[in-house]
């Protein structure tokens, strides 16, 4: 099993820092998430809802006609390798690592791309990869996405995109044209709704994909206290608007705080910050032991940085005026 986020409790031990003392920009998750209203006690007596408008609040979020709430996009990136034989799957190289660990595991051949020019794309059955990218940052357009399923359309391949950080920039989703055969987008509520507790992702492809991976899944792969949070989430247009407002100019700050220290990322997302340097292995261990704790991506020499809570911009921008 691959390890995930950025096992703060591990560098608590290691660094000998108690847990509540640590500034976490580890995990892209918004530190100022949806505020959980109160959830009817009944709803925790019974067994989920099929028909308690959770999909219709998705289709209306994300633009689409038909959606598959899963236990988080983790789920289905579990199941979709298991519902085509051993093909070539292709991906950026550098990205959330579970994809190529569930393609592997079923026994497919994964091949690395940089760009949407490289040639390997040709000649792949399914193309894979992070719109926008984690931990890179780096984004593709909408029109080429459906230029390069088209593509892949024409010999019976697949274009598989994971949204999980799309919220905050929804015009540049392609949600909306998941009716289309062979086209399949992740999407999470643990990013932008600071959601990651609840275990809320949807598929989002046409029905009878969606129908196969229901069958792999079997019933009630969410709780009743997730959907009735996810739906209010999902129709809460005021909070998401004031959130993509906020997240814009927090990502800016962060950005800002990190230059004015030597430390300009090469790209970013509203969550997120990817900075790559040749001492992230040694930024990481000096910000550590202050108590702020990073994503090093050695494949990269990159760190990642995520959002700090309100209270935690003083700290960060001190540390780094220390250490640098």
């Amino acid at each position: 099993m691959l390890e995930h986020g950025g096992n703060l409790s591990l560098a608590a031990v290691q660094y000998g820092i108690p847990l509540e003392n640590w500034l976490d920009l580890s995990t892209g998750i918004n530190p100022n998430g949806y505020p959980v209203p109160d959830i009817p006690p009944a709803i925790w007596q019974r067994l989920p809802l099929d028909d308690d408008g959770l999909i219709e609040a998705a289709c209306a979020y994300f633009g689409c006609s038909t959606a598959l709430p899963t236990a988080g996009s983790q789920a289905a990136i579990q199941v979709l390798p298991k519902l085509r034989p051993p093909c070539k799957v292709a991906m950026p190289s550098l990205m959330y690592k579970e994809h190529a660990h569930a393609w592997q595991r079923y026994g497919h051949q994964i091949y690395a791309f940089t760009d949407l020019q490289d040639a390997i794309l040709n000649d792949a059955d399914v193309v894979l990869l992070c719109n926008p990218n984690n931990p890179t940052a780096s984004s593709f357009s909408p029109a080429d996405l459906l230029d390069l399923h088209a593509s892949l359309l024409r010999r019976g391949g697949w274009l598989i995109v994971d949204e999980a950080f799309m919220d905050a920039t929804p015009e540049n989703s392609i949600a909306q044209h998941t009716h289309l055969e062979g086209l399949f987008v992740l999407r999470s509520l643990g990013k932008f709704f600071g959601l990651a507790g609840a275990r809320v992702g949807f598929l989002l492809a046409c029905p009878q994909w969606l129908g196969k991976v229901q069958e792999e899944l079997g019933p009630w792969s969410l709780s009743g206290p997730s959907r009735f949070v996810a739906k209010q989430a999902l129709t809460d247009f005021a909070w998401q608007q004031n959130m993509r407002n906020q997240l814009a100019a927090t990502s800016q700050r962060l950005a800002a705080i990190l230059s004015e220290n030597g430390l300009t990322p090469r790209a970013g997302t509203a969550l997120f910050q990817f900075v790559p340097t040749n001492e992230a292995k040694l930024l990481q261990l000096q910000l550590a032991k202050q108590g702020i704790w990073v994503r090093y991506f050695p494949e990269a020499s990159a760190l990642r940085f995520g959002l700090p809570t309100e209270d935690g911009w003083k700290k960060l921008e001190s540390t780094l005026k220390t250490i640098l």
